[in-house]
């Protein structure tokens, strides 16, 4: 399982402009960070009321990497 292909997938389908979404994974020696980098006006779509379309995406994420043994994972977002 991709995690990295999972988080473009889902943040693609929530932003308007899904052309210019870019998502990179950093593997550290015990984890894996997730940058999700979307443009200004998509980070509103991306946050959610109160952060839980983040949340979503961060326990979606967490989820799967558990159940597939593989090293914890944070995903951060930011814009362009």
């Amino acid at each position: 399982m991709n995690i990295t292909a999972l988080v473009e997938f889902l943040v693609k389908n929530i932003v308007s402009t899904p052309d210019i979404v870019s998502v990179k994974a950093f593997d550290e020696e015990e984890k894996v960070i997730i940058e999700v980098l979307v443009s200004k006006e998509d980070m509103g779509a991306v946050i959610g009321k109160d952060g839980k379309i983040a949340t979503s995406i961060r326990t979606i994420t967490k989820s799967i990497a558990y159940a597939n043994h593989l090293k914890k994972v944070e995903v951060h977002f930011d814009t362009f």
